[in-house]
This record gives C-alpha cells, structure tokens and sequence, in this order.
C-alpha cells in the first residue's frame, strides 16, 4: 500500500466513519442476495425502504428495476447525478465466508453490491447534511452486465426534470490496492463489441477429406487472419483488441465437420475504429473462406461505447482524491482498461468523470480479479467511497455558485 491506513481513515469526516458498520451490513445483505439484470427486485426492494427510512423522495420501476432518488440542497444551484450499477452475474460463488451468495449460481462478482452501498451510504450523509447547491440525483441502476439497463433509463428521462448538468459513477477495481484511486481524463474504459460467424463447409469422412471442404480447418485459418488486424491493420499508436472466445464444430474424431461457429469480442477507444473494424472483421473471414470454397453467416453487435471522462469533471474527481488520499502515490492519473462499462451512454449525454477506487487487499486474500467466483474486496473501501463522492458533490456544487 501506499502509505498507513489508519491514516487514511482518520482522513474521512466522522459522520462517514460512523457509517462504515452500516456499509458493511448493507454490502454484506446485497452480496447475500444477488441478482442478475433487470431481476433485482430485492435489491431495488432494499435500497426503496432504506431511501424511504431517511425520507428521499424517489422513484422506483425505472427501466424495470431502477430507482432514481432525489436530494435537493438548502439553496439553488447545480445538478449534479451520481450513478450506481446494482445487478450480479451468473457466476457460482466459492468464497467460504459468512455473507457468500444464497443464490445458487449467481454471485456479486464484480462489486456491484459495493457500488450501491457506497451510494445508499452517500444518500443517507446528503438527506442529513442538505448544506450545498442544488440537487443530487442518485441513480441506482439494473443490467450494467449485460444487455445493458443505463440506456433504458435515460431513455425513460432520469437526466431530466431536473436536468443533470454533470453525473460521476465509481468503480470498485481490484487492480488497484485499496488506498488508491484511478482517474483520468478521456477515454477510461474501451468500447465493447461481439460477433459471431459460423462457416459453411462441406462434412466428409476424416479419411477422404479430398471430397470435403474442412470448416475447422478453414476457421483455424480465420482465427490466425483475424488476429493479423490488430498488428498489421491498426496503427500502432491506438489500443484496439479483438479475441475470439468461442469456437465450436463436429461431433466425432472421424467425421469431418460441415460447420462451425466462433464468435469474439472486439475493444477499442478510438470511435474512428469502430467504422472501420467490423468491416475488415468482415472481409477478413471473406477472404479466407473463398480461398477455400467455403461460405460464411455473420453478425455484429455493438454492445457499449467507450467511457470517456470530460476534462474539467476528471480533474475535479482527481483533485478530490488527492485531498482525499493526500500523498501522490495514492492516485493513478493514467489508469485504463481494455473492459468495457455502460456508464459511456451516461458520459455520452452529460459531462461527467468515472474513476476507480482501489479495493484489493492481497494480505488478505481480497485481491482476486472481477468476475471470478473467489472475487471479494476490503470494505474499508466502502467508507472511503462515501467519502469521495461527498466531496465532490461539494465541489461541483461550489464551482456551480462561482
């Protein structure tokens, strides 16, 4: 780590240190009940009566499972949103701890119960002390994992009425130990994209492949081709990935396959790459299966876009965690990854910062990485998160009355 922790404990407000058991009991509840996308009706259940318990006005069915709590200050000023991911993913929990998942087959695997934690946590400090500008809207959203629930809940106005002038989310990223915080401006995250192809060939006997048109061989060539994009296509100052994840074909050692399927995934920051990519995917897989005869089905989904943080809303995270954590080790100005988050649509339509905040912990065996079924973090993180997001709904709504 860093530097001590204690220390930087001893660096949140006492109101947020004395919520710190809360967090953990409300963490420990949801990751004991968790819930795949749009399906989080416990868990939208929970944060509705805690939010109701303090008095926040809220609304709750929102894209399905979504809630949208609304904390006005004691004065006119800014809006600004604060965005909390709540589902799980379908993943076996083999953590032996006390709180492990009671849902067999799905599992907080990513944090996910943290993020709406640490927002129930905020909410509850704000409705207590209403002593700034403007309003907070604190968006508890479903489906981050997958299909997606930001999209539907903006398109059913969570960022209107009031409209939201800036919106920040967290992160809790067991790549970064905690103590620390992650934060940048321009693109955070890549932009996610799938496809799938099945190859068209002609089966046989294993013994007279003369007569066949081999669709494993033929695909095998196509994964090597597809992976020639990247070094050979793409200029090498930008960041682009695909990976092929899945491929599929035959049924015994003998028999030449007619078919076969594989499908991947393709990353990148760029938005210029995202017109060109599934083309040359395309044309790629064209290209090999006519040199054999062979014939193609293909299909590309776009999932999310890239996270891209604005400049002045990614410096203000920074210089919150900087007083936050203090020293210059405690925060990572360059950090970026390969994965992919549908807080992009949140950032495509309002100005706004995403940022992780480290929560791995190896002394304790909390240092496993996101979706893996031994994943868990060190809730002091929790507290730190409060924290954090406190401070800057008090300097965005300061720099508002500027």
């Amino acid at each position: 780590m860093p530097f001590n922790l204690p220390e930087l404990t001893c660096r949140l407000r006492p109101a947020v240190q004395a919520l710190q058991a809360d967090l953990v009991q409300w963490r420990r509840h949801l990751h004991q009940r968790p819930e795949l996308g749009f399906r989080e009706h416990l868990t939208a259940e929970f944060v509705s009566q805690k939010l109701t318990q303090w008095g926040i006005s809220h609304r709750s069915g929102v894209a399905q499972t979504g809630i949208v709590a609304i904390i006005p200050g004691d004065r006119p000023g800014p809006v600004l949103g604060i965005r909390a991911d709540m589902d799980a993913l379908p993943v076996t929990e083999e953590n032996q701890v006390p709180y492990r998942s009671q849902h067999e087959g799905v599992m907080h695997a990513c944090g996910h119960d943290g993020h709406t934690a640490i927002a129930l946590g905020t909410a509850k400090y704000l409705s207590e002390h209403r002593n700034f500008a403007g309003t907070i809207k604190i968006i508890f959203q479903p489906a981050e994992e997958g299909p997606g629930g930001a999209k539907p809940m903006i398109e059913a106005g969570v960022l209107d009425a009031p409209k939201v002038d800036g919106i920040i989310g967290l992160h809790l990223w067991n790549f970064l130990p905690l103590g620390t915080v992650g934060v940048r401006s321009g693109p955070m995250m890549a932009a996610a994209e799938f496809f799938e192809c099945q190859i068209i060939g002609k089966g046989g006997h294993g013994a007279l492949p003369q007569h066949t048109i081999d669709t494993v061989l033929v695909t095998a060539q196509v994964i090597t081709a597809l992976h020639t994009i990247v070094s050979r296509n793409v200029d090498p100052l930008e960041t682009a990935v695909i990976s092929i994840g899945s491929v599929h074909a035959g049924t015994a050692k003998n028999v030449i396959a007619d078919t076969a399927n594989l499908c991947g995934t393709v990353r990148y920051f760029n938005p210029d790459l995202g017109e060109w990519l599934p083309t040359r995917i395309e044309q790629v897989i064209a290209g090999v299966c006519q040199s054999h005869g062979a014939r193609y089905k293909f299909n590309y989904t776009r999932l999310y876009p890239a996270t891209v943080n604005d400049v002045k809303m990614a410096n203000l995270v920074q210089s919150v965690a900087e007083t936050v954590m203090e020293l210059p080790a405690g925060v990572t100005p360059h950090c970026q990854t390969m994965a992919a988050e549908d807080m992009s649509f949140f950032l495509q339509a309002v100005p706004g910062c995403y940022f992780f905040l480290g929560s791995a912990n190896s002394n304790l065996g909390m240092d496993f990485p996101h979706h893996h079924p031994r994943f868990d973090f060190d809730e002091t993180a929790l507290g730190i998160g409060v924290e954090l997001f406190i401070r800057c709904v008090e300097r965005f709504c300061g720099l508002g009355e500027a």
